[in-house]
């Protein structure tokens, strides 16, 4: 059973690989096709169903994607459109979920406001990996992507306490706000004490204690891993633990990391980033039979009505917020049109278009 389990998981790398380079060929986004690949073999006759728990998932994937999003995040970039990235990664999170969920009650019968907070902050963030791959070859301008990937950082910081107060609300049948909101400080500011804790304990030994690569490399790669479980073992939020941890060892690599060391961990970064992105998208195509069985009284037919119609609202309504963000604290602000230059129209549409 588990040679059978790991054969299925290399061949799955395999397959990912493989259509990596179909879509340097056809020049289409990869993780466009690793979904539709994934669906593609779901639909073998005799494939396994294959189901993965969640708290796997988070746990094994997570932590070293928004690691390696943190650690090739440009801080003067990151300090310089904080105020858009702060916006864009929180208040569209909460806003769109909040839309979604009110929406899917009117539209889905049965549908109860916590499934639809619940359903909210899954969707409402977008995936900076896909939305960056999605833009190459595309002329946009850097404070675009710099939005896209600074928004990644805490969106899901965002989306993920959506979600963990919807699932409070299905099991108890409770909701306080003022609970719920100084729970969410409290999550949010001791997930980031815990981050640039645990990272200054990583950032003494790196630079005094270890001096070699093969130490330095390893040290990287287990981080995320300490930070996020430490976080979450106080049921604080691991997700900025694992974020401003990862942006504190970022900005000062230079003081433990050589020329020969930074290569080396990179290049390690870049397979282990690639490699994990790839599967994950390849999964979200697997799971399709599991998600079919789980339709209950719902027809396929509904099911993809229903997706339809809450994408485009989602679509429409970031569109909306995006323009909303940038334009309303430039009206509203002197200081805020002096310092910033003005995005146009088109920066924002391509902005919120990557739902």
């Amino acid at each position: 059973m588990v040679e059978e389990n790991v054969l299925l998981v290399l061949s799955l790398f395999f397959v990912m690989a493989m259509l990596f380079v179909v879509s340097q060929r056809i020049k289409i986004s990869y993780p466009i096709l690793l979904v539709i690949g994934g669906l593609g073999i779901s639909l073998i006759p005799g494939m396994p169903v294959i189901s993965i728990n969640p708290d796997l998932v988070f746990l094994v994937f997570l932590p070293p994607l928004l690691f390696e999003a943190a650690w090739y995040t440009s801080w003067d970039s990151l300090k310089k459109w904080r105020r858009s990235i702060m916006s864009l990664g929180f208040g569209l999170v909460f806003f769109t979920s909040i839309a979604i969920a009110y929406f899917s009650v009117n539209i889905i019968p049965g549908f109860t406001l916590a499934l639809g907070f619940l359903l909210g902050g899954i969707i409402s963030p977008p995936d900076a990996v896909a939305a960056t791959s999605v833009l190459k070859g595309v002329k946009i301008p850097k404070r675009g992507l710099t939005l896209l990937e600074g928004e990644s950082l805490v969106n899901d910081a965002a989306s993920l306490t959506v979600f963990r107060f919807a699932i409070a609300v299905i099991l108890t049948g409770q909701f306080v706000f003022q609970k719920a909101a100084s729970e969410f400080v409290i999550l949010s500011i001791m997930g980031v004490i815990v981050g640039l804790a645990v990272a200054h304990i990583l950032y003494l030994f790196l630079r005094y204690v270890a001096k070699s690569s093969s130490i330095s490399t390893p040290i990287t790669l287990i981080a995320p891993y300490i930070m996020y479980l430490v976080a979450e073992h106080f049921h604080w939020s691991g997700v900025l633990a694992v974020v401003s941890g990862g942006l504190f060892l970022s900005f000062r690599s230079g003081d433990y990391l050589n020329h020969h060391t930074r290569i080396q961990t990179k290049e390690v970064w870049a397979t282990l980033g690639f490699l994990l992105n790839g599967f994950v998208f390849i999964l979200i195509g697997l799971e399709l039979p599991v998600i079919v069985a789980g339709l209950g009284q719902y027809s396929q037919e509904e099911a993809i009505n229903y997706a339809l119609i809450i994408s485009a609202i989602v679509i429409v309504l970031r569109i909306i917020l995006v323009y909303l963000s940038e334009y309303l604290p430039r009206m509203l602000s002197k200081k805020i049109r002096s310092r910033e230059k003005s995005p146009g129209w088109k920066l924002p549409l391509v902005v919120g278009w990557q739902v």
